[in-house]
């Protein structure tokens, strides 16, 4: 891959940054949530419709030769390995060659997996293909937290990244009402139903890549990779159009910064500023990552299982549960989100991750001791997830914003990966065993794990969190370029 021409690296006086940060919310603003952050439905409709669908792809007649635990363990940790992969791999690139080039890559990536997937004809297959579609929802989130942070105002940063992440849980409510319908031998036949679901995370994907291409590249990666003619003529527009949405001169630019243009930063550099310039927030992005990654990779993975087995629930009603725990997700950053912007990160972070653990904790306790039906098991997850959600939501937030702007896309893969890696891939694994055992405290056992690690994190956080509400994103990480 080769970048576009660009003029000769040299030194460069801008108030680019400073004029992202200072304007007012806009249409233009929604066009890069609707193009850049839809794709977390599409990752919540695909982890949603597996997860759904493990009990109807063992059954006889799916077309299939496939367990319950090894779609629920096996496929869920290949998908989660290809994200890790995928992250690391596209990560390097979009720092490279640019987030637009990079967001467009992913997205075909991913549809060209899915729809892939629907086709599979023996279980090596299905395998392969989860872990492409993987690969691709990797480098998306690599490529669009990159891009989103960058292209919004720091005022409204928290919040919006919050529920673009969040926006997860619109596709898992999708995918759980999608799976039912599929799911209904009486419309569709048993080796048809899910094949069509998968097809319907293909079409639209193909409707936001569409909107996608009208995205603009990041012009905060323009000015140091030698583009800041076009980040100036990019940044002209958009004040442009802006003023004339609001009918009015927007205010001057809070201040300048000079950097040196240069086309690329080596891993070497990248690995001295993560780990040596910034070990604290090392461990606290590690921290946060873990946390999530065990908690939504491992437990809900097999909730469908949990349904089915202890609860004696028909594997084509387990999305009913299902959406309401993904709704109630959703709901979480929502709501919460403005108070990462005004109350601050360091309370809300550690709060919600904190709050989510000692929650799941109780729920633990009540699960094993016979306490809970399928209804109010799912409220109590409803409850854990409405606080869970918003600090999941807030690690990517988190690593997004506190590294500088050279590094970003690579430090948000590499914690991804290493993090996803730890409770992602182990999680599914062990988890679908304990499930699979049919025996109660086995299960409430992965609760706990889950609960722990997420309390763990949430004490990190509480002495090791940013404060990064409000500020640009120079002003939190200087850029390895500024010329002091």
């Amino acid at each position: 891959m080769t970048p576009p021409a660009a003029s000769e690296p040299g030194t460069l006086t801008t108030a680019v940054p400073a004029r992202l940060d200072r304007l007012p919310w806009s249409r233009w603003h929604w066009l890069i949530v609707v193009g850049l952050g839809t794709v977390w439905i599409l990752d919540g409709l695909e982890v949603t419709i597996v997860g759904n669908i493990a009990g109807r792809l063992s059954e006889p007649g799916s077309g299939l030769a496939i367990t319950s635990a090894q779609v629920t363990g096996v496929s869920a940790a290949l998908y989660v390995a290809g994200a890790c992969a995928g992250a690391l791999f596209f990560g390097r690139l979009t720092d490279r060659y640019g987030r637009k080039r990079l967001f467009m890559v992913t997205l075909a990536v991913y549809l060209g997996a899915t729809a892939m997937t629907a086709l599979s004809f023996d279980v090596w297959w299905f395998f392969v293909f989860r872990f492409l579609t993987g690969f691709g929802i990797g480098g998306e989130y690599a490529a669009i937290n990159s891009a989103i942070d960058e292209l919004i105002p720091s005022a409204y940063r928290g919040r919006v990244d919050l529920i673009i992440n969040g926006s997860y849980w619109l596709g898992a409510v999708g995918g759980s009402l999608l799976s039912i319908l599929m799911l209904n031998t009486e419309l569709f036949p048993e080796n048809l139903g899910w094949r069509l679901a998968f097809g319907l995370g293909f079409v639209l994907g193909l409707v936001i890549l569409l909107v996608r291409r009208h995205v603009p590249e990041s012009p905060r990666w323009q000015l140091i990779h030698g583009y800041g003619e076009e980040a100036e003529k990019l940044v002209d527009s958009v004040e442009r159009s802006i003023e004339a949405e609001k009918h009015g001169k927007l205010p001057p630019p809070a201040g300048e910064i000079t950097i040196h243009e240069r086309k690329s930063i080596g891993f070497g550099l990248i690995a001295r500023t993560v780990f040596r310039r910034y070990p604290k927030r090392a461990v606290l992005s590690l921290s946060l990552f873990i946390g999530q990654a065990f908690l939504y990779n491992a437990i809900t993975f097999g909730f469908g299982a949990i349904l089915t087995t202890f609860f004696g629930v028909g594997t084509g009603h387990t999305g009913y549960y299902f959406a309401v725990i993904a709704a109630g997700n959703f709901v979480g950053p929502l709501l919460l989100g403005r108070l990462f912007d005004t109350v601050g990160r360091r309370i809300m972070i550690s709060g919600t991750y904190l709050l989510s653990g000692v929650l799941l904790f109780a729920t633990a306790w009540l699960f094993d001791r016979g306490s809970l039906t399928a209804t109010t098991l799912t409220a109590c997850w409803c409850v854990v997830l409405f606080f869970a959600s918003a600090g999941a939501s807030s690690a990517y937030l988190t690593v997004s914003e506190i590294f500088p702007m050279e590094t970003r896309a690579m430090a948000i893969a590499f914690f991804y990966a290493l993090g996803t890696a730890a409770g992602g891939i182990s999680g599914p694994l062990v988890f679908a065993d304990l499930t699979a055992s049919g025996v109660v405290g086995d299960t409430a056992l992965a609760f706990r794990i889950g609960a722990g690690l997420m309390c763990a994190a949430g004490l990190v956080a509480a002495f090791l969190a940013v404060r990064a509400e409000g500020r640009s994103l120079e002003d939190i990480a200087t850029p390895l370029s500024t010329v002091k």
